[in-house]
């Protein structure tokens, strides 16, 4: 007998059905066939251990399952039950007329209970894109796949469940969300606040403007200033996520596995700090097995590198690319797939070895040469895509003795929110600009003009200061940001002269 029971397989950020055809004649073979891995050709042991642990068994028969589309391959343990749905309805062990209606997906333990798996959201978003009825999947996903509306969602714990679902002996619990609630209800969840933050006041600021208009940031500054405690605040300043961003997201962190146990979706922007060891493949992407990196699952959200000139060159110069276009393309020879990358990077650093360089009390006890050694770590391509330099001081005693309470994230979200609602408009007829920072050099020209007495602030500034020719866009485009933050139509030179102080990696002799 004859049997088509439906699974998925998760490409990129993107799930393709897979059609499994179990077909039971007489004979004595077990053939698995359409190009799987070795985990699914493990199955048969399992699915095996688990029929008999429930009274029921594999048929003593010639059993032939084919995979189709048989030209991609399939990966992972996740097709245990869907093959062994089939199984069951071809050896007539249980009813096959409702199993067609049904995307089915799990892990199966011995006992015949089912582990979670990952790829949930784009896995239940294909099965209603392709009009299935619902999907089965282990108990542990039923709420990532519920935030798909029009679909029913059954989350089991074992397959006899199924088993008896099929058979019509009992009715599964459908599992509903509400999408707009749960993604409203943790919408505001925060672990921190701008206010825990002692004095910084000039940093607060700097991270303000980034967050208004999606600048890339770097923090130079000693050890204990708090470069670190501010840049976990961050994302508690952007903008909140839309439900689309949300979706996205959830995507993304479903396909690699970091959506914990019944959690439904993602609706807080998400902060990646990766350790300096980390290499290329884990940073951007990729693997025998391609799975996103941790510039994707930092999408629309904040990439926190601490340490930058302790990084390997190779990671930090992988890096470039997706901070340019925004997306991140891995290719193998028979395919490749793309995954999202639209991030605000904010790096953080020593301004020497010791640590000590320009501090306040502290001498630096670096050689000749050594700080502009260690600053050459970072290359210029890379400094280029930052838009804003700025250096942390350590805070004195009496800030962090002061009673005085610092202004709360919500404030500060709230003129940041503003600022971003006037760059919509402005780049509303400009496909994938949303921010200042996104816009090219012919758009710059455009949305950046100033006046003659702040060309010529400029002009000064870049000649005392030894102001690089690449700062020049940067000051631009960080000013733009500034008169949004304050309402304003044009560039005025006191927006310009705040965005030039944000250039301190580009002052000549800043390194000796």
């Amino acid at each position: 007998m004859l049997v088509k029971t439906y699974g998925s397989a998760v490409y990129g950020i993107n799930a393709t059905t897979v059609t499994v055809e179990t077909n039971i004649n007489p004979g004595m073979n077990f053939f698995l066939v359409g190009l799987p891995d070795s985990a699914v050709k493990e199955s048969e042991k399992r699915i095996d251990a688990a029929l008999r642990n429930n009274k029921h068994k594999m048929p003593g028969m010639s059993i032939v399952i084919n995979m189709a589309p048989a030209d991609i391959r399939k990966e992972g343990s996740a097709y245990d039950l869907t093959i062994a749905v089939g199984i069951l309805a071809a050896s007539q062990q249980m009813k096959a007329d409702k199993v067609n209606d049904y995307i089915i997906m799990g892990e199966l333990s011995l006992d015949g209970g089912l582990q979670p798996i990952k790829g949930v959201l784009p896995i239940a978003i294909q099965a209603r894109e392709e009009k299935f009825k619902g999907i089965i999947l282990p108990k542990q996903n039923a709420k990532e796949a519920a935030i798909v509306n029009g679909l029913e969602v059954y989350g089991v714990e074992n397959i006899m469940e199924v088993i008896d679902f099929f058979n019509d002996n009992i009715e599964l619990e459908q599992t509903i969300v509400n999408t707009r609630d749960e993604f409203f209800s943790k919408l505001n969840d925060v672990e921190f606040d701008f206010s825990d933050v002692k004095g910084q006041e000039n940093i607060k600021r700097a991270l303000e403007i980034a967050a208004a208009g999606g600048h890339n940031v770097i923090l130079i500054g000693p050890p204990g200033a708090g470069k670190t405690m501010l840049a976990k605040r961050l994302p508690t300043i952007l903008p909140p996520m839309n439900l689309h961003e949300a979706l996205e997201t959830t995507k993304i962190h479903s396909v690699a596995g970091k959506m914990g146990k019944n959690v439904g979706l993602v609706s807080t922007r998400p902060f990646r700090s990766p350790h300096h060891t980390i290499s290329d493949v884990a940073l951007v992407g990729g693997g025998g097995v391609p799975q996103p990196g941790e510039i994707s699952l930092a999408h629309n959200g904040v990439l926190f590198l601490d340490e930058l000139p302790e990084f390997k060159r190779t990671v930090l110069e992988v890096m470039r690319q997706p901070l340019e276009d925004r997306v991140v393309t891995i290719s193998r020879a028979k395919f490749s797939v793309e995954y999202p990358a639209s991030f605000m990077l904010v790096a953080s650093m020593n301004p020497c070895p010791c640590g000590y360089y320009n501090h306040p009390e502290k001498k630096c006890v670096c050689g000749a040469g050594v700080v502009q050694k260690y600053l050459n770590k970072i290359s210029g391509p890379l400094l280029d895509r930052i838009d804003i330099h700025v250096e942390v001081t350590p805070v004195s005693f009496n800030e962090l003795s002061a009673e005085r309470t610092s202004e709360k994230s919500v404030s500060v979200r709230e003129r940041v929110v503003r600022a971003r609602e006037i760059q919509e408009k402005r780049y509303a007829s400009k496909e994938g600009v949303h921010c200042n920072a996104q816009i090219s050099s012919k758009q710059l020209r455009e949305v950046c003009k100033i006046d003659e007495a702040g060309n010529q602030l400029l002009k000064t500034a870049m000649e005392r200061l030894g102001l690089s020719a690449r700062a020049y866009d940067r000051i631009l485009k960080v000013a733009r940001t500034i008169a949004d933050l304050d309402g304003s139509e044009k560039i005025e030179t006191n927006h310009l002269a705040e965005a030039i102080q944000y250039r301190s990696l580009d002052r000549e002799g800043w390194a000796g």
